[in-house]
């Protein structure tokens, strides 16, 4: 509680509590609109206006701008100079005590108040600090004009220059200086570009005369001036473009000249925004930087409707230029749109060579529509629906908020709704993944806090105040533009434009047969958005993926050493999230137990110290994969070598035999092999789930190990036999020879390390581990041929040196 906001919640309640239409504001010392309010209340009793109501609009603004400037030594009317003082309390400027004479005191207040608006501060000495009409009004709200959380000093500076250079302007309003781009933001710079274009009355509509005015400022690199100083403003307020899925990526800075530097970034988020890479400030640039639409009439090769997709209208469609649709899975009962997809429908849909995304809407058009609960049913019924369409497995389907939510409205219901969303999926074995169709923020949010897949954004709908102020979601699938009417001969029926970002390309078939892996695709897909939407750290997102799955089991000690540790921010997070991690699953192609946190304990090792770039080395990462198993093998031969004294015969006997009990199993050669293609895949620029999906459900497991092979044993038997040497004997690097020694001598309780045995003693089991691993491959008519002719060779070389020595 602060005393002085308390003083001014008892002076305005007490002086105005009985004028018509005043609402009085708790008398708790916090700053809040019902305080500012409460005072813009007092301050229309004082200029005539009744009943009083809680806001500051035209008429309070015209009757204060009648009475001229407030400065220093004015005394026309003392409470709206005590109004003005508490005002600037509130907001943080000493004004003086309230007792209504404006003095020295209050005009440094609203100097220091102007200065960090960005305005001129009106002069030294008592000529300064005066108190104009909009300044009065920007007392009474809550806007900020110092850098707040989450606020930028770059967009701070572009708030500052606008509205000194505009804030005299009758149509502009001072807005606030907080280093947030926000709605208001957004119309202060739509406002100063319609000055700048001469246009008459700005209104901070993006409509025909400020587009055709636009189309006029084709910018490039060597360009400079005030164009240049506006179109870097609209670039950085929608900084960073995120690369790929992720919230994080490339960011730029407020600029008068168009360099080098802002060529290349407006060149990604043109590639973003999926439009031509030019790197130039072209109107359709333009238009995707100020407005959620973008250009309305740019190509677009995605659409929605709720009509039925005949056969002549998937023809119309792929003529012109549409390659995918999205159509209801629901038409709620009551409803006379008989909106949703028809039988035979998708059939036509996918013969005329058109993919579809469905989307299901059950009213959503009103905050009372989204609770957990309905959230819950809706996905039931989705994916009821969507399963006797036939949709596949790993189907996206967006659920819709067809209304402006507000933010407050988001936290409080869209988001619980869209929990009871994942829920529902999640109970039916979540056979489909759940997106998000509305508007910017509402996407975002949704995103961020429930781990939507993809977002279809209504971005059509500019006015929402969902789209103003906030950039388009990182993980955007479809922006819907424009919606018009198709006319076909005699057919007519209304079609949105929606621009496809190729994340969810849609779904060319239905009733496609699943894999025993699906559950755990579908978990690393969750694990992956949440992910998406963690900001902790820096990391991979899919680095974290491989981190939480292996963190029980291989989180921490040795692991943490060899490979790093975990990050906990994330573990954390998702553990509150509801996540636990999954074990095992099902391998598709050998229908084997797969451990989950191995392999990715494994990919992670991979990952993080990746191949060296000598072919014949190891380093950890081989520690955290086949070259660990490949040690704990060897202590299972030490242990036993009195029954096997030839280390070939017990490799080729325990090493990856189904049914046999060894610390290198069938499943270990799975996994070893999986993770490293997994990390392959990832470091290539692959997501977790796209190398999972891909390993798993798209064929790559029926060639694991010839890909593992050649991959990481160079495809030759003397390059893997070096390796398989190195990764028991080498003295060179440190996290190796600790794998050695932990796992050998330490775990294994095996004194002998393999450096310490004769080399014709230890070459066998190397060459045990390259016949298995040839056995895989499906090359097993070359093993007996490959070890005779080595053999010998091995032998003599092992001889030489022991008789240099």
């Amino acid at each position: 509680m602060d005393e002085k906001v308390l003083d001014a919640q008892k002076w305005v309640n007490s002086t105005y509590g009985g004028v018509s239409g005043y609402v009085r504001c708790p008398e708790d010392g916090r700053t809040g609109w019902s305080t500012m309010l409460a005072l813009t209340m007092g301050l229309q009793r004082e200029l005539g206006i009744s009943p009083v109501v809680a806001s500051f609009g035209p008429t309070t603004l015209a009757k204060l701008s009648a009475l001229g400037d407030i400065g220093f030594g004015w005394d026309k009317n003392a409470n709206i100079v005590r109004i003005l003082q508490h005002g600037l309390f509130c907001k943080g400027y000493w004004g003086a005590n309230g007792y209504g004479e404006y003095g020295a005191v209050t005009t440094e207040a609203v100097k220091a108040l102007r200065v960090d608006m960005g305005l001129p501060d009106g002069g030294t000495g008592t000529t300064g600090g005066v108190t104009t009409a909009k300044i009065f009004k920007c007392i009474l709200n809550m806007d900020a004009y110092i850098r707040v959380s989450g606020g930028t000093d770059e967009v701070r500076s572009i708030q500052r220059w606008l509205n000194g250079r505009y804030w005299t302007k009758d149509a502009y309003s001072i807005g606030p200086a907080d280093g947030i781009y926000s709605r208001d933001v957004q119309k202060a710079l739509m406002i100063a570009i319609q000055y700048e274009l001469g246009i008459a009355s700005p209104n901070g509509n993006f409509g025909p005369a400020t587009q055709d005015g636009l189309k006029t400022k084709n910018l490039g690199e060597g360009d400079s001036g005030l164009w240049v100083e506006l179109f870097s403003a609209a670039c950085v307020f929608n900084s960073p473009v995120p690369t790929g899925t992720s919230d994080t990526g490339t960011p730029t800075t407020w600029r008068s000249s168009y360099d080098g530097k802002l060529r290349e970034w407006v060149e990604i988020f043109q590639r973003f925004s999926k439009l031509t890479a030019n790197g130039r400030a072209d109107f359709q640039t333009w238009a995707q930087l100020l407005v959620s639409t973008g250009d309305p009439d740019r190509p677009a090769s995605g659409s929605d409707t709720r009509f039925e997709i005949t056969a002549s209208r998937a023809q119309w469609l792929r003529n012109n230029g549409f390659a995918v649709v999205g159509r209801y899975l629901y038409d709620p009962p009551g409803s006379t749109l008989d909106k949703e997809i028809k039988p035979g429908e998708l059939q036509t849909i996918f013969s005329n060579g058109l993919k579809v995304f469905p989307i299901y809407q059950d009213n959503a058009r009103a905050l009372a529509d989204f609770t957990y609960t309905q959230g819950y049913q809706h996905a039931l019924n989705a994916h009821k629906l969507a399963s006797e369409y036939g949709f596949n497995r790993g189907t996206v389907i967006y659920f819709a908020v067809d209304y402006d939510a507000t933010r407050e409205e988001i936290d409080a219901a869209i988001v619980p709704y869209f929990h009871g969303v994942a829920a529902g999926l999640a109970y039916n074995g979540k056979r489909y993944v759940h997106g998000v169709y509305g508007s910017r923020n509402v996407c975002t949010v949704v995103s961020r806090q429930t781990g939507a897949r993809y977002s279809f954004v209504s971005g059509m709908s500019w006015g929402f105040s969902g789209n103003l102020g906030f950039s388009i979601p990182a993980n955007w699938s479809y922006n819907q533009i424009k919606e018009f009417k198709v006319t076909n001969g005699s057919d007519t029926f209304d079609l949105d434009r929606d621009v496809v970002s190729g994340a969810d390309p849609g779904q060319s078939s239905v009733n496609k047969p699943s894999g025993p892996a699906d559950e755990f695709i579908d978990y690393v897909q969750r694990l992956y958005d949440l992910a998406l939407t963690y900001t902790g750290s820096d990391r991979n997102k899919s680095q974290l993926v491989m981190e939480y799955i292996r963190h029980q089991k291989y989180g921490g000690g040795d692991w943490e050493f060899l490979i790093g540790g975990v990050d906990g921010g994330f573990v954390d997070y998702a553990n509150s999230n509801g996540f636990s991690v999954m074990t095992d699953f099902t391998d598709p192609y050998t229908a084997y137990e797969l451990g989950a946190e191995h392999l990715m304990a494994s990919a992670n090792g991979h990952f993080v110290a990746w191949m060296p770039s000598n072919p014949k080395s190891v380093n950890e990462g081989d520690i955290a994969g086949w070259g660990g198993d490949l040690l704990t093998l060897y202590v299972d031969w030490r242990r036993a070598s009195g029954q096997y004294p030839d280390g070939r015969d017990f490799v080729q006997l325990k090493m990856a035999k189904v049914g046999v009990a060894s610390s290198f199993g069938y499943n270990d050669l799975i996994e070893d092999a999986d993770a490293w293609l997994l990390a392959k895949a990832v470091r290539d620029g692959r997501t977790i789930v796209q190398a999972v999906r891909d390993l798993y459900n798209g064929g790559g497991g029926l060639r694991r190990f010839n890909s593992y092979w050649s991959g990481r044993f160079n495809g030759n038997t003397e390059d893997a036999k070096f390796l398989a040497h190195n990764i028991l004997t080498a003295a060179d690097d440190k996290e190796v020879v600790a794998g050695q020694v932990g796992l050998v001598t330490v775990r294994g309780g095996i004194a002998t390390l393999p450096a310490m045995l004769g080399y014709d003693e230890l070459e066998p089991f190397e060459q045990g581990f390259v016949d298995v691993l040839l056995a895989r491959t499906g090359t097993e008519q070359r093993l007996q041929a490959t070890y005779e002719a080595n053999h010998e060779k091995y032998l003599k070389a092992a001889k030489a040196r022991a008789a240099r020595n």
